[in-house]
């Protein structure tokens, strides 16, 4: 069995982000870059089901330019075999459908039988493109999942249904998952895998390569345009009331009454 794994370069978690301009968007200059977290746990399923034989090769997936080749290296250390990483200037600016159409066609062409992908990414927080995925390669999904098992070429997953509750998905392979954070725990690199990792290749798949044209991907195939960048405003200072009891009860009111003016 051969697993593909998404893989997204995002700006680490305590990043502080700035925006330029509305039209611009986000500042990239100095930015510390991470795996997306929620791939993380994916990844680590991935490398997990190899370690038990159930599976023979990772692969690693990622749309970008040369830039996120470190985090590609750093999968590669914690395991993955391989690595495609998808980059044509005409795939800039796509959208999650244009981002889906370009992995649908990477992950064909490889002969993947299992997708693993976070489910979210924390920068664009869309979670739309697996689902858009299996939808392009006409795969069964389940989503968010917090355990799985595969075996004889189906897989049963289980998924949080809130209240402590869980629902138990059974699918036939080949099927798309997405990585919940209960599902497991990601290792860190080796000091052998992260030298292994320098010696893997990275192949690299232009636009040509996945048989898609530029009015599929990119600004020309985007449905969903993204304009008006900006921060949310400053919030206001908290007012500490001080008294006990009644009296600070007093004081809260008053203030609710004459600047809130909610009351």
């Amino acid at each position: 069995m051969k697993i593909g794994v998404c893989l997204k370069r995002v700006p680490a978690t305590d990043t502080r982000i700035k925006v330029s301009d509305p039209e611009s968007g986000v500042v990239t200059d100095g930015v510390k870059w991470e795996i997306n977290p929620y791939d993380e746990f994916a990844l680590e399923e991935a490398l997990r089901l190899k370690d038990a034989n159930v599976a023979s090769n990772v692969v690693i997936f990622t749309l970008g330019g040369p830039d996120s080749e470190a985090k590609i290296r750093e999968g590669l250390a914690r395991g993955a075999d391989a690595a495609v990483r998808l980059d044509d200037p005409a795939l800039k600016d796509s959208d999650c459908l244009g981002i889906a159409r370009a992995l649908a066609s990477a992950i064909s062409s490889e002969g993947i039988d299992l997708v693993l992908a976070g489910k979210q990414a924390v920068d664009g927080d869309n979670a739309q493109v697996p689902a858009m995925l299996a939808e392009l390669l006409n795969w069964p999904q389940a989503l968010c999942i917090a355990k799985l098992e595969v075996s004889d070429g189906r897989a049963k997953v289980w998924r949080n249904a809130g209240g402590g509750n869980r629902e138990v998905v059974e699918t036939s392979l080949p099927a798309v998952f997405t990585a919940d954070k209960e599902l497991n725990e990601p290792r860190y690199a080796s000091l052998r895998g992260i030298m292994m990792a320098k010696r893997k290749a990275i192949d690299v798949k232009t636009l040509s390569d996945l048989g898609l044209n530029a009015s599929e991907v990119g600004e020309q195939g985007a449905v969903v345009v993204e304009s008006n960048w900006g921060v949310p405003a400053q919030r206001q200072a908290v007012h500490m009331i001080d008294g006990d009891g009644a009296e600070a009860v007093d004081t809260l009111v008053n203030l609710l009454r004459s600047e809130a003016k909610v009351i």
